[in-house]
Formats: C-alpha cells, structure tokens, sequence
C-alpha cells in the first residue's frame, strides 16, 4: 500500500512538473510573441513617422519609372520614361517607351497628351481619379495618417532585398483598395509604389536614379498645345 501510495505521489509530481514546464513553455512563447508585436509595432511607427518628415521637407523629386499594369484577363502593358514632381501639387510623367506620351500637371488642372492622338485631354486635379493622384503624399498634400485608416507592414516581399514594405488601406475606398510603398529603411528612398484596384487590377510604379530636391523650373509644369492639336476637357 506504501508503495502504491508512494507512486501515486511520484506520478503527481512528475505531473504537475510537466504542467508546470507547459504553462512556463506557453509564457515564454506568449511574452515572446507580445514583445515581438510591440517592437514590430514600435519599429512600423517610427517609419510611418519618419516617412511623412522626410517628404514633408521635400521641395522636388526626380526619377527614371517603370509602370508595370496588370489586371484579370488583360495582357500586362509595361511602360516606361521620367516622372518630375514639385511641390505645391505639381507633375510631370514624360513616358519614353512603348510610345511617346506626356502626362503634366501644374497643381490645378491635369493634361494627358499622346501625341499619336493630336488631341489632349483636361481635367480637374480635384476630380481627377487617375492612379498617379496617390503620389500626393509626396508633394506633401497627404498625410499618412490622416488618408489611410489601415497602415502595416506589408506580406508581400519587397522588390529589393533588404527594404521595407507598407500596405496602406485609404479610408476612401473609392479610390483604390490598398497602397504598397517600398523604402529603403535608411534613407527612406522610394523605390516602389504600388496601386491596387478593388477589381484586382494592379499598377506598379518601380523607380530608378532618385533625385531628391532636383532643379524644378515652374514652366515644366505648363502644358503648351502643339499647334494643330486640341486640348478636350475630361467631363
């Protein structure tokens, strides 16, 4: 009877060692994962932060882009050439390849011009639901925290080996459905951004040779028709 009542006793506390050895397992793991999220929290807010200061002090941007376009059941169009952007509000994409075209803004109105065409098109910046619109952060007309209810750490890898991605949710909808931006977490370099539409459609816009604060003349901004050509308005 000793005997028996003496391993039941050993059995109990080898039992309760083992569920105290899970239980402290289990902790470890839980207070682990806890203070991963909070310095990966710690760490996606301080960049957040950092980001919107650095384009905040920005007066001009300059850059070689590709723009990769891809949608369900459509063939990928890829295009290619320079993007200069000024503060206050103003663009300037001169596309290269496959085919020339010019898509220009001086803060205000928005023209588009294909020159294969001999028209180009007019409209407002404020009613303008082009893809190129979310590049306003960078002329410091947006405001991350303010335009985007949903910021993290994107799934997606990013382009270049070592970079950070942040998946941006806007609060209006309307416009896209998300915003990939890929930075060098140094310098803060914009490498890639990346609109994602509601219906899957995807444009990536993959920078080279940035410029920051590049000679920005305001008469780059001014559209000037070629004689012959018609400027319609984008109602």
């Amino acid at each position: 009877m000793r005997l028996r009542i003496k391993g039941g006793a050993e059995f109990n506390v080898r039992r309760k060692l083992n569920q105290s050895i899970i239980f402290f397992t289990a902790l470890v793991l839980v207070l682990s994962s806890s203070a991963t999220a909070v310095s990966s929290q710690a760490e996606l807010d301080q960049l957040i932060k950092a980001l919107q200061a650095k384009y905040n002090r920005l007066s001009s941007l300059a850059a070689g882009f590709t723009q990769i376009y891809t949608a369900p059941g459509e063939r990928t169009r890829r295009e290619s050439g320079h993007v200069l952007l000024k503060k206050p509000g103003r663009m300037r994409w001169d596309y290269t390849s496959p085919e020339t075209k010019l898509f220009i803004s001086d803060g205000k109105w928005i023209y588009e011009y294909v020159p294969a065409e001999r028209y180009a098109t007019r409209s407002s910046v404020k009613e303008s639901d082009d893809l190129r619109a979310p590049f306003a952060f960078l002329l410091g007309r947006g405001n991350l925290r303010r335009d985007f209810k949903h910021i993290e750490f994107a799934s997606e890898a990013p382009a270049k080996a070592g970079y950070k991605v942040l998946r941006m949710v806007p609060k209006r909808t309307q416009d896209f459905k998300e915003l990939l931006i890929e930075v060098e977490p140094s310098s803060l370099q914009l490498s890639r951004l990346s609109l994602i539409e509601s219906n899957g459609a995807r444009s990536d816009f993959l920078f080279s040779n940035v410029r920051e604060n590049a000679p920005a003349g305001a008469e780059q901004f001014i559209f000037k028709a070629p004689a012959g050509v018609e400027v319609r308005n984008n109602d």
